[in-house]
């Protein structure tokens, strides 16, 4: 997502959003992930597709699964993969170019997570700059230097 605006001194600005697939780490002395990496999830994955296909596979003939069935264990299955999708963070950023009457350029980032948090928080940041020529101090931006 990008946005030009219109700041109230004059200045156009950009505000860009762009999703993380991996967590930034906290410190970037950081020296390991606590978590182990994706082989735990793959793993699990794994055991329940083999555990589905063997439950799968000595059903009896004669039992008859209902379709809400199926469809509530497919719900169940798929809500944490969504969940994890939907609130992965997203990295916010609004900067101005520098202008002929010695504004300098400005750089302001920020970290939001959930796809419609960030769309909230654009417009918000967007709204302060065509208001105020600057975002919020108290919001998720920070100046860059």
């Amino acid at each position: 997502m990008t946005r030009l605006v219109r700041g109230a001194d004059g200045r156009m600005w950009t505000v860009r959003s762009r999703i993380e697939w991996r967590n930034p780490s906290p410190d970037g002395d950081f020296e390991h992930d606590v978590s182990g990496g994706q082989g735990p999830g793959v793993m699990m994955m794994l055991i329940v597709i083999v555990m589905g296909v063997i439950l799968v596979s000595w059903t009896p003939a004669e039992v008859v699964v209902p379709a809400w069935l199926v469809l509530a264990l497919i719900f169940l299955f798929m809500f944490f993969p969504v969940r994890w999708s939907l609130r992965r963070p997203w990295t916010l950023v609004a900067e101005s170019k520098a202008t002929a009457d010695e504004q300098p350029p400005e750089l302001w980032m920020g970290q939001v997570r959930g796809v419609l948090t960030v769309r909230q928080e654009a417009s918000k940041v967007s709204r302060n700059i065509e208001m105020y020529s600057l975002p919020d101090v108290e919001g998720p931006l920070q100046p860059v230097d």
